[in-house]
């Protein structure tokens, strides 16, 4: 499934593949330090969660969301 994305979210390509892991995991990343409030309300919190250690977020936007998700009890230490 190839989806158009803002520019203020992911600027070097039109385009990206969402069922492909990589460009998935980018997509999140980049919503997250980028993206506007109603972009990241559209993401799967359960889906930041099991991906979130694999994000590479600074470490304040990681602690930010790893609180979040704890508190909603989606995510657990590993």
């Amino acid at each position: 499934m190839s989806t158009r994305l803002p520019r203020h979210i992911i600027w070097s390509t039109d385009t990206l593949d969402l069922n492909d892991p990589f460009q998935r995991r980018m997509f999140i990343r980049q919503t997250l330090l980028y993206g506007r409030t109603e972009d990241v309300r559209r993401l799967d919190k359960a889906e930041i969660a099991a991906l979130l250690d694999e994000l590479n977020l600074p470490e304040p936007v990681y602690q930010l969301w790893k609180r979040y998700l704890t508190r909603l009890g989606l995510y657990a230490e590993r």
